[in-house]
């Protein structure tokens, strides 16, 4: 796909607004263009003799009109055009986000956060550029300059040929600084997005920044982000401030040009001295143009270099995707199981697997617990379950059936999903537990909230449900975030409950209740859950245990308690810990 294809829609869509704003545009080019005939009717009347009051006043009434028409055309043009380009704008922008969200966790592990803002607003930006101030520029100097070329050449053929010798010159030069343009645009684009991103990162981060007194070492990277970006975009600015003052010398060396033999030729009264103003006028009219030519090509070359950047997000094609028919799912699983499964994070052939020919069944209803050391493959196992990621070799099944044939969106709607570094949204505690506005009237609510030990926590709160937790929960503690994503995974009621080391960051009898609450959903939920405590796995009918992306021991708490593997160490470890905090 080109990358003129990704706007093309919004222009076909605004194909009326469009035509009428060049419409008008071109209504006030041939005002401008009426004004210099009026100019020299008014000076041939001067200069012989024949000027009267009342024509004078005619003349300068015609003005007015042309200006008047000139004012109110513009604004209409500005309405359709510019307005346009606003949609556009929106659009692309709206599209762009669309598909982000439909691209896989492993796009956005590789791409920076700070270079998608960067297309999402300033690319964005640069695009609206281009379809509205570039189309406008453009359209004046396609007509406008036609137009005025006509004129002069009906006022005096020679002169005007005499006029227009920068021009080649002018076209060549627009050729070679057009081509650098666009790799420069594409420079400073990229530096910007890597600025945005060292940015925002030092203030996502700004508590541990404080912390650690990491000031300086913070300003200096934002100072260092910062002058790469001005850096390209001096760089920019020799190739867009060498091209600027050259289209300027070629108008003004055509100026001089026709100052010298239309000057002559009024002497010698070949023109009059009318024509020969109205002839100064119509090529200072053509200056706009031939400066439009370069800001033409330099808001074109930016907007095409963003178009570029946008296009290859566009391209990009998730590596989580549908079969061409899948299968709806309208019951959960009774069964699901790991059939050879093999994942690695790396692209290329490294020789590390996160997991590593796992072969795993879960019974519906049933309780299971998954520990072992950390980078084990704990949590790429629960990840694989709602198709965060596919397996490069192997299988999940449910009930015999690959889940990648299965429709993605009923495949996740099964399944409640709590993960290691729960994730708020800057809105209320209610928000982020239901994804939608505090209802008082809402029982569901508050009872999850309870499940999760949360209720209390809230009430304490002076706004209760619509306490605001900030940007990612920063006004609460750690185990409240995590309490609020356990509540959020109660509340959405899947019949698949995943939990990722739900209890990691509250105490030992806090854990202990909100385990005890979630044990009571035990006979009608299929639960998975990964912690390095063992207590919270104590109820499970089965506990895995992984080592090396692999599972290395497999059974009920009691029969892994008799052997000497890592269940047997650890479980010796932590009771040694309780019993001598």
């Amino acid at each position: 796909m080109t990358s003129f294809n990704l706007i093309k829609p919004y222009f076909i869509e605004n194909r009326r607004k469009i035509l009428w704003g060049v419409f008008f545009l071109v209504a006030v080019d041939l005002a401008q263009l009426f004004i210099p005939r009026i100019i020299k009717w008014a000076v041939d009347d001067l200069t012989y003799g024949n000027s009267k009051r009342n024509q004078l006043l005619l003349y300068a009434l015609y003005i007015i009109i042309a200006a008047l028409l000139m004012a109110i055309c513009r604004y209409f043009w500005r309405q359709f055009l510019i307005g346009t380009s606003r949609r556009v704008e929106e659009g692309l922008r709206n599209r762009i986000f669309s598909h982000m969200q439909t691209l896989s966790q492993s796009y956005f592990i590789k791409t920076k956060t700070g270079e998608l803002m960067a297309h999402a607003t300033n690319d964005v930006t640069n695009i609206r550029m281009a379809a509205g101030m570039g189309m406008v520029a453009l359209t004046d100097a396609l007509f406008l300059g036609t137009a005025a070329i006509f004129f002069m050449i009906y006022i005096d053929l020679r002169l005007t040929l005499y006029a227009l010798m920068p021009m080649p010159f002018l076209v060549m030069a627009a050729r070679y600084f057009s081509r650098k343009m666009h790799w420069k645009y594409q420079a400073v684009q990229a530096s910007f997005a890597d600025m945005t991103e060292v940015v925002r990162e030092k203030f996502a981060g700004i508590r541990v920044v404080k912390a650690s007194t990491l000031e300086e070492r913070s300003y200096e990277d934002v100072r260092r982000a910062s002058m790469d970006y001005v850096e390209k975009n001096i760089s920019l600015t020799r190739v867009t401030g060498s091209f600027f003052p050259l289209m300027m010398l070629f108008t003004n060396l055509s100026l001089a040009i026709v100052l010298f033999f239309g000057g002559t030729e009024t002497i010698f009264t070949r023109i009059t001295t009318g024509d020969f103003v109205a002839f100064i006028s119509y090529l200072n009219l053509m200056t706009w143009p031939m400066m439009a030519v370069g800001w033409v090509i330099s808001m074109i070359q930016r907007g095409k270099a963003s178009l570029d950047r946008i296009n290859r997000i566009i391209e990009t094609i998730p590596d989580i995707r549908e079969c061409p028919a899948p299968s709806p799912m309208e019951r959960p699983p009774a069964l699901i199981q790991f059939d050879h499964v093999t994942f690695s994070y790396e692209t290329t052939d490294s020789g590390y697997k996160a997991l590593s020919e796992v072969d795993l069944s879960i019974e519906k209803n049933t309780f299971t617990g998954i520990t072992g050391p950390p980078g084990s493959g704990k949590t790429t196992l629960l990840r694989l379950i709602p198709r965060l990621f596919d397996p490069v070799a192997g299988a999940i099944l449910f009930d015999g059936k690959d889940i990648r044939s299965i429709r993605r969106d009923d495949l996740r709607s099964f399944i409640s999903f709590v993960s290691q570094e729960p994730f708020l949204f800057s809105g209320t505690i209610a928000e982020n537990i239901t994804f939608a506005p505090y209802d008082p009237q809402d029982a569901k609510l508050v009872t999850s909230a309870d499940a999760a030990c949360l209720y209390e926590t809230i009430l304490s709160f002076q706004n209760g449900f619509e306490t605001l937790v900030g940007e990612r929960g920063v006004v609460l503690s750690g185990g409240q975030k995590q309490r609020i994503a356990i509540a959020r995974a109660i509340y959405h009621d899947g019949p698949i409950l995943i939990l990722d080391d739900p209890v990691s960051q509250v105490d030992a009898e806090t854990g202990e209740k909100i385990m005890a609450n979630i044990r009571k959903e035990f006979y009608r939920k299929t639960v998975l859950i990964v912690s390095h405590r063992l207590s919270p796995l104590k109820d499970a009918q089965k506990i895995i245990v992984m080592e090396n992306g692999r599972i290395t021991e497999s059974g009920s708490p009691r029969s892994l308690s008799k052997t000497s593997g890592y269940y047997h160490k650890m479980a010796t470890l932590q009771r040694l810990e309780e019993e001598h905090p």
